[in-house]
């Protein structure tokens, strides 16, 4: 039957059948790790549950809750300051060093290797180094070139005003190593034959960089910025094994979005109100995506 069937197709349709069968495991994939978690948290939402006894349902009252909490506004905010301070941050930082690297010719793929380097590295492992770094005298390093310029020691991660720029510090020199690479390879794939022109014709490097190089690189750049958004909003890591308390303090100053939903979901076993929280980032992320994409779209037509 199997075969009859198989014999009955046409060249056309048989690659079109072997096609949707690969395509059908990582549709399987998404449909059952990502979509469908997704799709029960919009469920769980509704309900108050505490994993082991039964699921009531109370509406919309999980988000009345988060809207009256005033803990939920604070987190809110530090989740944007990381990401518009960090994202800015980050994207400049990568593209100057991606802009000189580019024309550095000895010990290219040497330097590349090393801005890689703490891409690759565990978040954790980074974290606690940082936090190491963050001491006081005569542990940390920070404080200790401090005081060589007279400099009074800093409190860092113990200070309501330093600690989540102290945490945004090591997520930005993370990150760099992969935004370089794809800055570099952007930078790249520009036709060498606009830039001889552009020399020939007598124009300067600042000229050179804003009428040719970042006219070229804003599909990249727009990338990049929809990638280190989402990464800044999603943060996780760094807050939960640098802040002092494990819980983003002091007094809840680093604390992100994702942090408030782990403490709501493992630590209070508030699984519906941890559900209305991700719902609450999920349309966050989407609605940023969704007006990056719609800018990628009109910049680069």
């Amino acid at each position: 039957m199997v075969l009859r069937f198989w014999d009955s197709l046409t060249i056309s349709q048989k690659q079109a059948f072997v096609a949707w069968l690969f395509l059908s495991i990582p549709i399987l994939f998404y449909l059952i790790i990502r979509f469908y978690p997704t799709f029960e948290a919009f469920y769980v939402s509704t309900v108050k549950w505490n994993i082991l006894g039964n699921k009531k349902f109370i509406g919309i009252n999980n988000f009345v809750k988060i809207i009256n909490n005033e803990e939920f506004w604070i987190v809110l905010s530090n989740t944007v300051k990381y990401a518009v301070i960090g994202v800015p941050i980050s994207l400049f930082l990568s593209f100057v060093i991606a802009y000189y690297l580019n024309e550095v010719t000895f010990g290219h793929e040497t330097i590349r290797a090393l801005y890689f380097i703490p891409f690759l590295t565990t978040a954790v492992a980074m974290a606690w180094v940082w936090r190491w770094l963050y001491q006081p005298v005569p542990i940390g390093y920070f404080n200790v070139i401090l005081s060589w310029f007279g400099i009074p020691q800093q409190p860092f991660l113990k200070s309501v005003s330093q600690a989540l720029y102290s945490i945004m510090a090591p997520a930005v020199w993370a990150g760099l190593g992969f935004q370089i690479i794809i800055f570099l390879a952007g930078l790249r794939a520009i036709p060498q034959s606009h830039l001889e022109a552009s020399s020939i014709d007598g124009a300067g490097r600042l000229q050179v960089l804003w009428e040719i190089l970042l006219p070229a690189l804003r599909p990249t750049i727009l990338f990049l910025t929809i990638v280190s958004t989402i990464g800044f909003l999603r943060i996780f890591d760094q807050v939960y094994s640098m802040s002092s308390d494990s819980a983003g303090g002091p007094l809840n100053s680093t604390k992100p979005l994702v942090l408030m939903i782990y403490e709501s979901a493992f630590d209070e076993f508030k699984m519906g109100y941890a559900a209305a929280l991700t719902v609450i980032l999920f349309f966050i992320l989407l609605a940023v995506s969704l007006v990056q994409l719609s800018l990628m779209k009109k910049w680069t037509q």
